[in-house]
């Protein structure tokens, strides 16, 4: 019973079928292949909306090097506080933006409210010398609370940084798990809501290592090619990136893999919180479930064998503290995740109703 991640599941079969498929033969490389020239024009059908794309293999490379094409050194990001460009990628998007500052914003849920926005604008006086520049605002969807912005949420944000002309970052490391949630379009959530950069996941969707790079205004991708290749993620067996996102993105594979995989979070959520065996932190509208275990709940996981990860308090709504004792366990779903690894999880914490 692993939920430690969607990073643990390999590849589904189709990415893995299409990656055979574009192994064989000899093909141009540093991105200059059949594959990776047909990924712009799906996603342009995708996102119904002309678009750049740059291709990499790891969330990291996706984030920073789309930040580092909207800011300057002496600019800032604003983000979540705890948000992944923040707080688990050891610095990276500074080091590639040649170091622009991150500036952290509070939120419940890890959700960053337009106020924060612009109270931190306020504070970050417009052309002052001596402090840096907000050139951009990254939000991830999901969150990294498992909460999801809405295309009126993300409206909103945009309105708020837009008198100080802040582009919008869309870290989408588990997009393909929102979007089926809210039951909209691609391009509804995305540039109709304002966002001008999105990095679109797959690795924790299905593929074994692609993320993609969308530019929904391609002259800020003027510099990506450079970046990219500066930064050593210029493969060049581009193909094999290239190939996962044909497979995935073929006859909605992608979405499926995300129904799945909040299928079995929902299932999870719903079971445990109905017995009383433990509540949530936060809503479950992802692939994630925050569970607030007390210690008799966290000794029957240990001793199943069961594996989650300890999350941190700090962007709890006001008013609900944890008693003493009590952790908050993330629970994270896959596309491979089994029903009966779920089931099995749901009986052990239930064990002793409450």
């Amino acid at each position: 019973m692993n939920f430690i991640s969607d990073n643990t599941a390999g590849a589904s079969a189709p990415v893995m079928a299409a990656l055979s498929a574009a192994n064989d033969g000899a093909a141009s490389a540093y991105g200059t292949d059949a594959w990776t020239a047909r990924i712009e024009g799906l996603f342009a059908d995708l996102f119904e909306h002309e678009v750049a794309v740059s291709l990499v293999t790891t969330g990291t490379a996706a984030n920073s090097l789309a930040l580092a094409c909207l800011t300057r050194p002496w600019g800032a990001v604003l983000t979540h506080q705890e948000s992944h460009v923040a707080d688990d990628e050891c610095g990276a998007p500074e080091f590639f933006s040649d170091g622009a500052k991150l500036v952290g914003l509070p939120g419940a849920g890890n959700k960053i409210a337009p106020e924060a926005v612009t109270l931190a604008l306020s504070r970050l006086r417009e052309g002052a010398l001596h402090q840096v520049q907000p050139q951009a605002l990254s939000i991830t969807q999901a969150t990294e609370c498992g909460l999801i912005y809405t295309p009126a949420q993300v409206r909103a944000l945009k309105e708020a940084a837009t008198p100080r002309g802040l582009k919008l970052h869309m870290d989408g490391a588990r997009f393909a798990n929102a979007l089926v949630r809210l039951g909209c379009t691609p391009a509804e959530i995305t540039w109709k809501a304002g966002v001008d950069v999105l990095s679109f996941g797959g690795t924790k969707n299905g593929a074994w290592a692609a993320e993609a790079v969308v530019f929904f205004e391609p002259s800020l991708a003027a510099e990506m090619k450079w970046r990219r290749k500066r930064g050593g993620h210029t493969l060049s067996k581009g193909r094999l990136i290239g190939a996962q996102f044909e497979g995935l993105l073929a006859d909605g594979h992608w979405l499926a893999l995300a129904r799945h995989a909040n299928a079995m979070a929902s299932r999870l959520a719903e079971a445990v919180v109905a017995n009383g065996a433990a509540r949530l932190a936060w809503p479950c509208e992802a692939n994630a479930v925050f569970l607030i275990l007390d210690a008799a709940a966290q000794d029957r996981l240990k001793a199943a064998g069961a594996r989650y990860l300890a999350w941190s308090d700090t962007a709890l709504s006001d008013g609900a503290p944890l008693a003493p004792g009590e952790v908050i366990g993330r629970f994270v779903m896959s596309f491979a995740t089994r029903e009966a690894d779920v089931e099995g999880l749901i009986a052990v914490l239930n064990a002793t109703p409450r």
